[in-house]
């Protein structure tokens, strides 16, 4: 039982007041029409239908729209992003929103369409421009209802109360954080997987891995995340090889969608660390896949904190199923590093960072964004710019 490699909190942590925020969630294959009835019940007429190019081409858009007329809804199809969505792509999202007379949003995609969709949402209730909402609860008035559909397993927007957008200016990744941007209602079919490419499979599965990992060392982490976390990291570990291997499989696909819910909802409420903060600026300096980097930062992130708090990782190692799950606290940490280098060799992600196109004399700004980044907050280790600096060329 995976339960077995949680931590025992003492009393005095068992006593304390938590919280977990979650969307209402409706699970399973052929369940996409449920959005439509969630739209309707939401009050909604017409739904701005936020989605991108690539799911264009796919049959979920067509199929979508489609459950939304016949529930006697005017969806309106908005599609001018990119990945890791950018400010002046937000901005446009809203102005689509004013313009048609929407009165709810409706995500369908991966993670950037889903964080576009809470930054329209942001707009559309308190104006201004995007990125004067960097930071904790800095949007004051309630968005429009937000329901989101998943189509990729791993970003976890479908369940959390982030935003990350990309600020052009400055080439660096914004972190949104409020409670109002959980969505409403966030509906999984895992249909919706089978149409991602192999790469974008590789991404997001390391992604969800990443979540799972961090949540559960975070300081922000909680009996109620705990066992979420660990659920994620067993899931992502035995099934995101077999998904690229078998595309089609419905069976290895449901597994990832779960891996991804569960671990949205750990980091939501547990927060994340360096691995993310770190990731976050060498995303948004080079517009590179999420999930890509931190695959190649989080073993070293891990061996990081692993110094301080070995102990934290013995539970992950058991939800690897690792044989080093009875050793030293320190061996098992470090075998956690090697299992995930050995998944990210094995989905094809590069071994360093240098691989996409990070320069050592890059490094000092990387580390001095990284520190300022609210993932930084709840790392289970401190570090100073030395340190994060050293992180970036260990993994370079």
């Amino acid at each position: 039982m995976l339960g077995t490699g949680t931590r025992v909190s003492d009393p005095a942590s068992r006593r304390r007041v938590l919280k977990f925020q979650a969307p209402e969630i409706v699970f399973g294959e052929h369940s996409m029409i449920e959005a439509a009835y969630s739209v309707g019940r939401l009050g909604g007429r017409r739904p701005l239908l936020v989605t991108d190019a690539g799911l264009l081409s796919t049959p979920w858009v067509d199929e979508l729209a489609g459950h939304l007329r016949s529930q006697g809804l005017a969806p309106h199809i908005w599609s001018g992003l990119t990945p890791n969505p950018k400010d002046h792509e937000v901005a446009a999202g809203h102005r689509a929103y004013r313009e048609n007379g929407c009165d709810v949003l409706i995500a369908l995609g991966g993670g950037s369409v889903i964080d576009a969709a809470k930054g329209i949402a942001i707009l559309a209730a308190n104006g201004g421009d995007i990125l004067d909402y960097e930071g904790i609860d800095r949007a004051d008035l309630p968005i429009p209802p937000l329901v989101v559909l998943p189509s990729t397993a791993g970003s976890g927007a479908d369940v959390s109360q982030f935003c990350v957008v990309t600020d052009t200016a400055r080439r660096t990744k914004i972190t949104i954080i409020g409670r109002s941007l959980v969505p409403d209602v966030t509906v999984v079919d895992p249909r919706l997987l089978t149409t991602m490419p192999t790469e974008l499979a590789a991404a997001t599965g390391l992604d969800a891995l990443t979540h799972g990992i961090e949540a559960f060392v975070s300081l922000g982490h909680n009996e109620l995340t705990d066992h979420h976390a660990l659920r994620s990291v067993a899931l992502v570990t035995r099934n995101l090889l077999r998904t690229m291997e078998e595309p089609a499989s419905i069976l290895h696909r449901t597994a990832m969608a779960q891996a991804a819910l569960e671990a949205g909802m750990a980091f939501s409420n547990a927060i994340l660390g360096a691995a993310h903060a770190m990731s976050h600026q060498v995303g948004g300096m080079l517009d590179l896949p999420h999930g890509v980097v931190n695959g190649v930062l989080l073993p070293h992130v891990v061996r990081f904190n692993a110094v301080v708090d070995p102990e934290s990782f013995v539970p992950v190692a058991v939800a690897m199923d690792l044989p080093e799950q009875t050793a030293a606290p320190v061996e098992a940490a470090a075998a956690v590093a090697r299992r995930i280098e050995r998944l990210c060799a094995d989905v094809g992600i590069p071994s360093g960072l240098a691989a996409l196109g990070v320069l050592d004399a890059d490094v000092p700004r990387l580390a001095a964004g990284a520190l300022q980044d609210a993932c930084m907050s709840t790392n289970p280790r401190a570090a100073d710019a030395a340190e994060i600096e050293a992180l970036f060329r260990a993994a370079m």
